[in-house]
């Protein structure tokens, strides 16, 4: 992954899209719950050949939190004002969704807190590699313990001089004691950390970094080599002894505006639609039929964040990504982030219509955290043939295409840039959009 930190008439609507007066899909085309595409749930086709280095899954890593199922719908620990700034969960408090392990540590969650001890060392991963960001999370290490924070690392880091920027918990350390980073920086300061639980605190961007300890700065560092990191996963370490971490959170940086709040500059409709879309109060306001408004610009790994409004109740929208430009004919072949914000009986366990922050067909959001008549704030992770999912802070779906590859992503897997696109989806659509921003554009305009 590459990144700067890291429609004619209504029949033929589909996806989320799908017009319920018109479309021959039903809610049993939805791919029940799950990381993986259902084989079968669309006709696989050929197409360009899959880019193999761009692959984000390797086969050490064992992926801990998608076989897990959430007892209760999480806490969304993020204030408005840390939503809004772009803040997310990185741990739900309750699983390891959107980890992996790339050896056999025993990861666990117990009280609140990710724990790990025991004799065989190891990473706990992120499944999706970030660029530019900044970092908060609480550790306690135990006496005589080693640990740390990898940092734009590789999933099996072997050089930290050059695979990762290691910033380390481990006050015995001989060369690089708790927040120096290994084989690059001593600390500034000498923190004692064993114990207790501190907040760490990382701010990444470009060739920048800055570490701070219970709000101490400890590193200022700035990479000279002839190969800094781009990006990369981020790592929980255990290297011997018990650790735990807690609060866990990640605000990507370097994300740029698409929508400037004062018209539709860098979007154009698709023709065909229905849709009216327009600018109200700052916000792109789209109601009435089906249709779709895509940006002129693509994008295919990169990060985007928004924010969505449904006004009314059980209202269907999406975000389309990677998606072919639109056409009266084709107006929608891309992947859709799902928006719908039902659930069944009132359980926010079960979503309904997939859910919002479902990959809409593909698979089914994990838990509902958004309410229709507000606002609620979006994250997307597209990553190769992997996709992550933020709503409202809390991470929702963490999915990989595994089909075959096509460059309609509706028939197979698309790694190629394509075009953002924001959905009309039948007469009853009243929803508005703000906060677009994403990171730079993989591919020109077309």
């Amino acid at each position: 992954m590459r990144l700067p930190w890291l429609f004619l008439s209504v029949a033929l609507f589909v996806g989320c899209g799908e017009n319920p007066e018109s479309s021959t899909v039903s809610e049993r085309d939805v791919v029940p719950a799950g990381n993986r595409t259902t084989a079968g749930s669309e006709p696989e086709a050929p197409g360009a050949a899959a880019k193999g280095d761009d692959q984000p899954l390797d086969s050490t890593l064992r992926d801990l939190g998608n076989a897990v199922q959430l007892a209760t719908v999480p806490e969304q620990a993020l204030s408005q004002e840390e939503l809004q700034a772009g803040w997310l969960q990185l741990f739900d408090g309750h699983t390891l969704f959107g980890w992996a392990a790339n050896s056999g540590a025993n990861w666990e969650v117990r009280d609140g807190a990710i724990h790990c001890s025991g004799d065989e060392p190891g990473l706990l991963l992120t499944t999706v590699p970030f660029a530019d960001y900044e970092l908060s999370c609480e550790i306690k290490l135990a006496s005589g313990g080693n640990s740390g924070l990898f940092l734009r690392t590789q999933v099996n880091p072997q050089d930290p001089s050059t695979d990762c920027y290691e910033l380390n918990v481990c006050d015995s350390h001989k060369a690089f004691k708790t927040g120096g980073l290994v084989a690059r920086q001593v600390a500034s300061q000498v923190v004692a950390v064993e114990g207790a639980w501190h907040r760490y605190h990382v701010k990444l961007l470009g060739k920048r970094l800055t570490a701070r300890i219970d709000g101490q700065v400890v590193v200022k560092y700035e990479d000279a080599t002839s190969r800094p990191l781009v990006d990369g996963r981020v790592g929980l370490q255990m290297n011997g002894g018990a650790v735990a971490f807690r609060r866990i959170r990640i605000r990507p940086l370097g994300l740029a505006p698409l929508f400037n709040g004062k018209d539709l500059a860098g979007w154009r409709e698709v023709p065909g639609g229905k849709s009216r879309f327009s600018v109200r109060k700052g916000a792109i306001h789209v109601e009435n039929g089906a249709g779709f408004l895509e940006t002129e610009r693509t994008f295919g790994d990169f990060v985007l964040q928004a924010e969505a409004k449904t006004n009314g109740e059980n209202l269907n929208s999406g975000i389309f990504f990677r998606a072919e430009r639109g056409t009266a004919e084709h107006p929608s072949n891309g992947y859709e982030v799902q928006i719908h914000n039902g659930m069944a009986d009132g359980d926010g366990l079960t979503p309904s219509n997939a859910g919002t922050g479902a990959i809409f067909r593909r698979n089914t959001a994990r838990c509902v955290m958004s309410r229709d008549r507000e606002w609620c704030h979006l994250t997307l992770v597209a990553t190769g043939p992997r996709m992550a999912v933020w709503v409202n802070g809390i991470q929702v779906t963490d999915w990989v295409d595994d089909r075959k590859p096509n460059a309609n992503p509706r028939r197979g897997l698309r790694l190629d840039p394509g075009h953002l696109s924001l959905q009309g989806h039948d007469p009853t659509t009243n929803l508005d959009f703000r906060s677009l921003r994403a990171s730079s554009s993989s591919g020109s305009s077309s």
